[in-house]
């Protein structure tokens, strides 16, 4: 692992890939690095205006790349339903499904659905989609696989007691981004393990970026208004931040590398920055119990349950 970078991406020629969220930041990156080394690429986005530019971008910078633009909302089970059904019509495999978009630290709101808004959208949209998504997954093992990017936050807290985010009474949105961090993480250590029981070929694993200087982390920099936290995340975004560029290899490397195993999870070298290597994590999202719980009530959340493996 070590220096790797995008140049040692595999040949991705003949595989068909699904990133969220690839309409910029680090989800942009991976579609274009997925395409550029031959993979037909899905850029699933919230807003069709920006998912078709980026589209289009990608083309551009990446002569004879195959991308296209779907719409998709993780807010809205609605939106996810008819994305996966959407993509049916079109594929009946897939080779790797990169559950990269998110929120960040936003005030109190609930999803379509009623879900706090970070939960629904950076665990529970994800795990409905990867539901829906899993047949064409399980068709195109061996060599398929399910990334999760998570995030360094997820120390700041566990998804329980409650698995549907926290209500409005004693909401901190750092702590309810923290708790869908780590319900990504569970997530994964759970779907890890079920498709290790089941003698499955279908790879799951999860990244991190880091500290990566993106639309996400200005956002929530912005939603700080002009406090000390302000000033301190505008500092580190200009100073101790990597480019999007940067922290899209831990992505790409639990996307492409060879050898990565069930519940691998990789971030930078130096936690913030830095080559992709195994990374640290919290051992609550090692929990098989806790990966249970959160997997049922997931499927309760979300009505889609999981095909046999």
């Amino acid at each position: 692992m070590t220096g790797w970078n995008a140049t040692r991406i595999p040949d991705q020629s003949g595989r068909t890939a699904v990133v969220t969220g690839a309409n910029s930041g680090i989800g942009y990156v991976t579609a274009r690095e997925l395409a550029r080394h031959g993979a037909a690429v899905v850029l699933a986005c919230r807003s069709a205006a920006r998912g078709r530019a980026a589209a289009q971008r990608l083309r551009e910078e990446v002569p004879g790349a195959k991308a296209e633009f779907a719409e998709l909302d993780l807010a809205s089970l609605d939106s996810v339903r008819e994305f996966a059904r959407a993509f049916a019509r079109q594929h009946t495999t897939l080779d790797l499904l990169v559950n990269n978009a998110g929120v960040m630290a936003l005030p109190y709101g609930r999803t379509a659905d009623g879900f706090e808004t970070q939960f629904g959208v950076n665990h529970l949209g994800h795990f409905a989609l990867t539901g829906l998504l899993l047949p064409a997954l399980l068709a195109a093992a061996p060599g398929a696989r399910i990334v999760s990017v998570s995030s360094g936050f997820h120390v700041l807290g566990r998804p329980e007691p409650t698995f549907g985010g926290s209500e409005a009474g004693d909401y901190r949105r750092w702590t309810a981004y923290g708790r869908s961090k780590t319900a990504n993480l569970l997530f994964t250590h759970e779907l890890a393990r079920r498709l290790t029981a089941a003698g499955s070929p279908l790879t799951a694993a999860a990244a991190h970026p880091g500290y990566a200087s993106t639309n996400l982390h200005a956002g929530a920099a912005a939603l700080e208004g002009r406090g000390p936290l302000s000033r301190a995340m505008a500092l580190g975004n200009a100073v101790l931040a990597q480019p999007a560029a940067s922290g899209a290899l831990p992505t790409l490397y639990a996307a492409t590398a060879p050898g990565v195993g069930q519940d691998g999870f990789f971030g930078p070298r130096l936690g913030w920055r830095g080559a992709p290597v195994r990374s640290w994590r919290a051992g609550w999202t090692l929990d098989d119990a806790a990966g249970e719980r959160l997997w049922a009530a997931s499927e309760k959340l979300t009505g889609v349950t999981y095909p046999p493996l």
